[in-house]
């Protein structure tokens, strides 16, 4: 099993006052040419989003756009004709395909804390389309849950590409994962809590790229939420 280590602290961060991102890729004006991808995984980013503010309407082309929403409330508006409320435990994906506009804002009270996360598709120019799903976290308890796949479904959203995204939440259990190795790799984001990985120790921000291995095995120390996101290195 080959690692790569993300520490939190050598995240980079760009604090805009209304908006305060921090970046485990390089994004926006943050540039670090050692961490400018893992895989097809081309933006993490932990957003912090006052209350009132947000993003304009302004357009993607071809890029798989995802969004965990950890804390507070956050809408949706795009071309395709969307509106929604994405509230805690709320994700969504937009396959932004041959292009479409959207916009996005804090509609709560309360600071938003959200994942965002850019994995490169597998096919171009798709018609653009746009999913939600949401995933309370009182049903996720000690639980490994798939919130994205590129298998269609009805109870998680779909991606193209031959990736998957999973929601962990464990109090002190430990965790096996298994995939196919061939041409794919995980990075494991922290949320909350602290996790251990071989020899790799996470705490929250932290995350931990893995390949060259069919499972890991996740050990919780203590009340941990995660994320694992298996996706391919190369694209074919």
């Amino acid at each position: 099993m080959q690692t790569q280590f993300f520490a939190a602290s050598e995240r980079g961060i760009k604090d805009q006052g209304w908006l305060r991102s921090n970046f485990h890729f390089s994004f926006s004006d943050y540039s670090n040419p050692s961490k400018s991808a893992f895989g097809t995984l081309i933006t993490f980013n932990d957003d912090y989003l006052q209350p009132g503010k947000g993003f304009g309407i302004h357009p993607h082309v071809n890029m798989e756009i995802i969004s965990v929403l950890l804390k507070g409330k956050m809408n949706h508006k795009d071309t395709l004709g969307y509106s929604t409320i994405i509230e805690e435990g709320g994700v969504q994906i937009m396959s932004a395909g041959s292009g479409l506009r959207h916009e996005e804002y804090n509609v709560g009270e309360e600071e938003v804390n959200f994942l965002q996360i850019w994995i490169q598709p597998k096919l171009q120019n798709i018609a653009p389309r746009y999913q939600f799903r949401s995933f309370p976290l009182e049903k996720r308890k000690n639980k490994l849950t798939t919130i994205v796949s590129g298998e269609e479904g009805l109870a998680h959203c779909w991606i193209n590409q031959n990736a998957r995204l999973s929601l962990a939440h464990f109090e002190g259990n430990t965790v096996d994962y298994t995939f196919n190795p061939l041409n794919k790799c995980l990075f494991i984001h922290t949320i909350e809590g602290c996790i251990r990985i071989g020899n790799n120790t996470l705490q929250k921000g932290d995350a931990l790229g893995v390949w060259d291995t069919a499972s890991i095995y996740v050990e919780c120390l203590e009340e941990a939420q995660f994320l694992i996101i298996e996706t391919v290195i190369n694209q074919k």
